[in-house]
């Protein structure tokens, strides 16, 4: 049981919003999982909230480091595929928050 999790929200545009779940899907989780220190990946998209503002898509990575990923070895898995060129730059609302396990 990993130590850590790293929380990553996003938005993307609707009209990305496929291609968007392919390639993160079949490309950039499988990258970030040949990282050592990272045990999975679960993602999520927002049902219901009583908070404006919360980014749709949200993806919780079970990390052995808090600085795991600030790491170069991370950002070079990330910046692989398709990612980096059809979806990085199309993400908005994005937030990253490491959290560590207390019980």
């Amino acid at each position: 049981m990993a130590g850590y999790i790293y929380l990553v929200q996003m938005d993307i545009p609707p009209e990305l919003e496929d291609d968007f779940n392919r390639i993160y899907d079949t490309q950039h989780v499988p990258n970030i999982l040949t990282v050592p220190g990272v045990g999975s990946c679960t993602r999520y998209r927002v049902e219901s909230g009583d908070v404006e503002g919360v980014a749709r898509y949200a993806a919780v990575y079970e990390i052995d480091s808090p600085d795991l990923p600030t790491t170069d070895v991370w950002k070079a898995a990330s910046d692989k595929g398709d990612w980096i060129t059809h979806i990085r730059p199309h993400a908005t609302n994005r937030t990253r928050v490491v959290y560590k396990r207390i019980a």
